[in-house]
């Protein structure tokens, strides 16, 4: 049996797709970025996570210590969107549950060492998760 961690692509194009999906840069973290920039709020973009390895922040304001996250409906379990696909469904529903696992983690780890977390959906409008994003770091920034 494949280990949790391997990916087995049910077809060649699965695999060919799952090898150009963005993992930063994406359409809704770029939008969410030009209207918090707009907004005059500077910040970091890809920060890595302290003490933990291959981990980063989407967007860090690291003088307000707020990281947000922008999550993806399918990656990371959307209660709105979330689906579950059909083929290799058990590699799938594991994957996904690892995903969730980690997010918590990383929440409890960046609440611990003193920072406030947001998750924004990738389906919310950017506007709206920029102004809630916004709200946060004023508050922070005390």
């Amino acid at each position: 049996m494949p280990e949790a961690h391997l990916a087995i692509p049910s077809s060649a194009s699965v695999s060919g797709r799952m090898s150009r999906q963005r993992r930063r840069d994406t359409q809704p973290e770029v939008a969410i970025r030009k209207r918090l920039h707009a907004m005059g709020l500077r910040f970091r973009v890809t920060m890595p996570i302290p003490g933990m390895p291959r981990r980063t922040m989407d967007i860090a304001f690291t003088r307000a210590r707020v990281a947000v996250f922008v999550d993806g409906c399918f990656w990371h379990v959307c209660p709105q969107h979330a689906t579950s696909p059909a083929s290799n469904s058990d590699w799938w529903f594991r994957k996904l549950t690892t995903n969730q696992a980690r997010d918590v983690a990383t929440n409890a780890h960046l609440t611990a060492l003193g920072w406030q977390v947001v998750r924004v959906w990738e389906h919310e409008e950017p506007a709206e998760a920029a102004a809630r994003i916004a709200a946060v770091v004023r508050t922070g920034e005390g």
